[in-house]
């Protein structure tokens, strides 16, 4: 079942998300700057500060999401999209006001209570539209983030080189207040399905057995995996990109700038190319799309670390950036066309709380290599871990790829 309006309803969504999106990046690559700057951490702390404040967020987040999900099935997608893009905006403000790394830790870890507007967004995507436009949504949506994720690093280095950091904590909060309003003002809940009722996976021609729970079924379990492991590999490396970005560059002056314009440029290619993996997907399948972008990335992933100077390193993640845009989409895909509408809160929920969970690895273990290895070697790192899932979705999937 879907919305009669769902263009309409996909169009301020693809708004919002951008918003979001560019909410959050004005902040998160910087915040290891903004720890050593503007709140005294010595610089021997400062990656250990980082994995802290960055997984706090991530461990709570990934505990509330599947609450947070199940309420969207029972209580109304809108009120929990509210609930998230409000609390986020208060926290971002909060995060503009600390004075200390403490301060800084507790604020990250109401936001992990706050946090779940990309789930709920994408639940109510994938509640409206209808089936066949699914892939081609959810690129769309997935270029929204994308977008949002080049528009905030160029917005945060610039307001950092202008009037400071903290001023980009009140800009972001800003934006996520609009968004809570966006929600209340011009977006309905999303038309309920019936409970027990049968929904076919146009992906291979079967129908979801709704009789059984959400985490038993093995398909379900192992795209959270894939979702946990390339959220991994994203928090591997985006707390530590400045610095890496620093340490090419052999300098520290305009850093802000330079790492915010090269987070960008994987986003730029990551915007032009979600769509087209959508679209792609949709015609192909979705485990071929996952398979393709997971083996690609992870070769590409490999390039990066390679250059030793900053302009080829930026044009090896554009190249890295338009392969690793058709994971995401590919993964939220499958994971909706085995779900029902009336489980598909919960079925986001699952899919959040394995994103934070790989959020909250990934900083950890991004750390921990960085500190004992060159940072370079988290590229490496990296793409070892998209092989491996290529490997592991060819392997058993390759019939039903065939079959498409």
């Amino acid at each position: 079942m879907h919305s009669k309006n769902w263009k309409v309803i996909l169009t301020i969504l693809t708004a919002n998300v951008v918003m979001m999106s560019a909410g959050y990046t004005m902040l998160i690559p910087f915040l290891p700057m903004y720890l050593l700057r503007e709140l005294g951490v010595a610089a021997e702390d400062v990656k250990l500060w980082t994995g802290l404040v960055f997984s706090v967020t991530f461990l709570i987040g990934s505990i509330m999401a599947p609450v947070w999900g199940k309420m969207a099935d029972t209580r109304g997608k809108k009120l929990m999209a509210i609930r998230s893009s409000l609390g986020l905006a208060l926290s971002y403000f909060l995060g503009g006001l600390v004075a200390s790394p403490l301060q800084m830790f507790l604020v990250r870890a109401l936001q992990g209570f706050a946090a779940g507007l990309w789930s709920v967004c994408l639940t109510i995507c994938t509640s409206t539209v209808p089936m066949d436009k699914l892939g081609q949504s959810l690129g769309i949506m997935q270029a929204a983030n994308i977008t949002g994720s080049i528009i905030g690093p160029l917005i945060g280095g610039t307001l950092a080189t202008l009037v400071g950091m903290r001023t980009s904590f009140f800009v972001a909060g800003s934006l996520l207040f609009l968004i809570t309003l966006i929600f209340f003002l011009f977006v309905p809940e999303p038309p309920k399905q019936p409970a027990r009722s049968n929904e076919p996976s146009k992906n291979y021609k079967e129908s979801i057995d709704t009789d059984v729970p959400l985490l038993k079924r093995p398909l379900v379990r192992e795209m959270l995996l894939y979702v946990a492991m390339v959220q991994m590999v994203i928090l591997l490396i985006q707390p530590v990109l400045a610095l890496y970005v620093e340490e090419l560059n052999h300098s520290s002056e305009n850093i802000m700038f330079l790492s915010g314009a090269v987070f960008s440029l994987m986003g730029l290619a990551s915007a032009l190319t979600a769509p087209f993996w959508g679209r792609f997907g949709q015609r192909r399948g979705f485990y071929l799309s996952l398979g393709l972008a997971t083996a690609l990335s992870g070769l590409l992933a490999c390039v990066v670390a390679l250059p030793d100077t900053l302009w080829l390193f930026a044009c090896a993640n554009f190249c890295y950036g338009m392969c690793f845009a058709g994971i995401n989409p590919s993964l939220s895909a499958v994971l909706a066309q085995n779900s029902a509408s009336f489980e598909r809160g919960r079925c986001f929920g699952y899919m959040f709380s394995a994103q934070q969970f790989g959020s909250m690895i990934g900083p950890l273990l991004g750390g921990a290599i960085g500190t004992w290895l060159p940072l370079r070697s988290l590229y490496f790192f990296s793409g070892a871990v998209l092989a491996l899932i290529s490997v592991l979705v060819w392997s058993r999937h390759h019939l039903k790829i065939r079959n498409l």
